[in-house]
């Protein structure tokens, strides 16, 4: 079976060493062209690239998936089945083009939460548990019929970062078990209008100005926002002019000790934000032009 592999950053890298560590024939590696990165802006290859290259794989960086010249390259590969995890959308050249489809790795369980951050988003909502999905690509963004899901418990304890990690290793393990039934030829798929859900959930990309803290809800929204936005993109809040992105919260609910969005501390152990419900204890803050550091460190050198 020949396979042709797509993805980009790191999410997708152990998806693509699993299939070449049992054996699998991946005949090219798509991704992204190189792009300036750093102080210097050097071009900088992609997570894929650099695992697909390590392997000894051939690999191609179109910067249009509608190029002419692509799409003969695509074609003369003469891949049976194609597998994307973590790439942009493909148009219909492209996904309908081998004989056994092309299959998509999605981390959350579908229908639920489709779109770019399904990590992020599920912290966020405050979700127990999400997981993996492989599905087969239709015209429609993340609506193909599904093949396999995985689920996976979200922890308290859990930040878009630690999640993150463990989905990249269980989607790894459900690409390669999906792989393993499409090559047998017992593959089931089912319709995702088939499953009912109470309320339909999105995952759209998050910007930097929607990553602004909302005190005026409660000290656990709060909590799952911040969560849900750490390591990366990090949510912020504004205070005197300044903004301050925030890494780490606790919350507490004990009434209206404070008004929502009011800062208190004592310039020296803590910092206090108040929510509609109580507040949240600050434990790690960065400062424009600063590094990551935990409350105390922050107040020996910056009073508020």
């Amino acid at each position: 079976m020949r396979i042709v592999f797509m993805g980009t950053p790191d999410f997708a890298v152990p998806s693509l060493e699993i299939l070449v560590k049992n054996g699998y024939e991946v005949v090219a590696v798509i991704t992204a062209p190189d792009k300036p990165a750093g102080r210097g802006l050097k071009l900088q290859p992609s997570a894929v690239k650099v695992a697909a290259e390590r392997l000894g794989l051939p690999v191609l960086q179109p910067e249009k998936l509608k190029n002419e010249d692509f799409l003969n390259q695509l074609r003369a590969l003469n891949a049976d089945l194609q597998i994307v995890v973590a790439f942009r959308m493909l148009p219909e050249a492209v996904w309908a083009m081998p004989r056994l489809g092309t299959f998509n790795l999605h981390a959350s369980l579908l229908p639920q939460y489709r779109g770019a951050a399904p990590i992020n988003w599920a912290i966020i909502n405050g979700e127990t548990e999400t997981g993996v999905t492989t599905f087969f690509l239709q015209h429609e963004i993340d609506t193909g019929d599904l093949i396999m899901q995985a689920k996976e418990p979200i922890h308290r304890s859990d930040t878009a970062g630690t999640l993150y990690e463990r989905l990249m290793y269980k989607g790894a393990e459900l690409v390669l078990q999906t792989v393993q039934a499409i090559e047998k030829g017992n593959v089931k798929t089912t319709p995702q209008q088939q499953i009912a859900v109470e309320e339909l959930k999105n995952a759209p990309k998050i910007f930097k100005e929607t990553c602004e803290i909302n005190f005026h809800q409660s000290s656990e929204d709060v909590f799952n926002f911040v969560r849900g936005m750490n390591p990366f993109p990090t949510a912020w809040a504004r205070h005197n002019g300044h903004t301050y992105k925030i890494h780490k919260v606790v919350p507490v609910h004990n009434g209206n000790r404070y008004q929502p969005a009011e800062w208190h501390t004592d310039n020296k152990t803590f910092l206090h934000i108040g929510t509609i419900d109580g507040y949240v204890i600050v434990e790690e803050l960065q400062a424009e032009g600063k590094k990551r550091m935990g409350i105390a460190e922050f107040l020996r050198g910056n009073r508020l």
